[in-house]
């Protein structure tokens, strides 16, 4: 538990097995191989959809395509400047990265695709997650951003 604090929210000893109150008062736990997990942000079939969409646009295009999720910090642009030259095959792929506490979407493109993945292609995939996104549909609004944009490339 974090020092100066009397009264912490968890009480270790009651924690189930595998987990422990780290120094900064985070609970973390361990999962254990074979054991469902329930707390899935996703289904399964949304992120087989997802999985999908990404793997089609990428044949179709021959640009590799990465969705992110998650905090990019309080200024989003400068969080995925940092993020993207880690995705995979960077230089020639797109970067679909969205954080939803921000209500921030962001996208960029690899050097080796700059000339195909323009800016009006990356504004044609916001406006295609906007509205499943303004539903609390995260996967759909992915799926609907990949699927215009590597339509719009490759009709290139």
């Amino acid at each position: 538990m974090a020092s100066g604090n009397r009264f912490p929210a968890v009480i270790e000893s009651e924690l189930p097995v595998g987990s422990v109150v780290t120094a900064s008062g985070r609970v973390s736990s361990v999962h254990r191989v074979g054991d469902p997990y329930d707390d899935l942000p996703f289904s399964v079939d949304e992120l087989v959809a997802l999985d999908d969409a990404l793997t089609d646009a990428t044949r179709s295009t021959k640009v590799r395509f990465n969705a992110y999720i998650g905090d990019l910090g309080e200024d989003t642009a400068a969080g995925v400047e940092a993020l993207f030259p880690k995705t995979p095959e960077a230089e020639r792929s797109v970067l679909i990265a969205v954080s939803p506490n921000q209500r921030a979407i962001e996208i960029r493109s690899g050097r080796k695709v700059a000339d195909r993945v323009t800016d009006r292609v990356a504004q044609l995939g916001v406006t295609a997650a906007v509205s499943s996104f303004g539903e609390a549909d995260l996967i759909d609004g992915l799926v609907s951003a990949v699927r215009v944009m590597s339509a719009a490339i490759a009709v290139r």
